[in-house]
């Protein structure tokens, strides 16, 4: 009896994940937010291209605006590139001015700007903010302030490439030392300056939620 009972205990540790995966098995797809023009600085698209690539080698999904054009579009094709997943959201008056790629392995063409960014975020496990203009922020403060009130936990990281988040950066300092973030309610992400340490700051970010939800499941045993 004593030997069956270990025998089965061997074998409930083997199907066990190694604590360093189990963060990369919450995160399936991840949304970056980015430009539809390349930007001044060539560093940008050179980020884009290596993210793209890095993505699809740690077997994680690209969820993106669907457009092919700037940054967006050096950013999936790279995926695609690679052997990665691309899946496209677009409204469709969208479709020609950002010429939609075709090649994704989905696209997806919705009525307006709500639709596609409710659909980017139940499509995600995180998100990402290249450098990009108006809409590029839009999407990025609506995720943060989204978690700031608690409507959901996925990573945020910002790719400060060049500096280019510095001035948002200090924008975020300026409203906290005005009093209008609140120290319980803080906004809550993560800023890298290279690309090659999104994911690893991704799946930093997934580990909390991994040992709350062991916590959890070791309760009621």
């Amino acid at each position: 009896m004593g030997d069956r009972r270990q025998h089965r205990k061997a074998q409930v540790q083997q199907r066990t994940p190694k604590a360093a995966d189990a963060p990369k098995s919450q995160i399936h797809n991840i949304c970056v937010y980015c430009g539809s023009n390349s930007g001044a600085d060539p560093a940008y698209a050179q980020a884009a291209r290596k993210l793209g690539e890095l993505i699809a080698k740690d077997n994680v999904g690209l969820v993106y605006g669907g457009g092919s054009l700037g940054l967006m579009g050096e950013l999936a094709r790279s995926v695609l590139a690679h052997g990665g997943r691309v899946t496209g959201i677009i409204p469709g008056f969208l479709s020609e001015r950002e010429r939609m790629l075709r090649d994704a392995d989905e696209l997806i063409v919705v009525e307006d700007m709500h639709q596609r960014k409710k659909l980017m975020f139940d499509r995600s496990d995180a998100f990402v903010a290249l450098p990009g203009g108006i809409g590029t922020l839009e999407e990025l403060v609506e995720q943060l302030t989204w978690a700031q009130l608690g409507r959901h936990a996925k990573p945020i990281v910002l790719v400060d490439i060049e500096g280019f988040w510095t001035p948002f950066l200090e924008l975020i300092r300026h409203m906290k030392a005005q009093s209008f973030i609140r120290p319980n309610m803080d906004v809550s992400f993560r800023t890298v300056e290279h690309v090659e340490d999104v994911l690893p700051a991704i799946f930093a970010a997934a580990e909390p939620r991994r040992v709350e939800a062991e916590a959890v499941v070791a309760e009621k045993f």
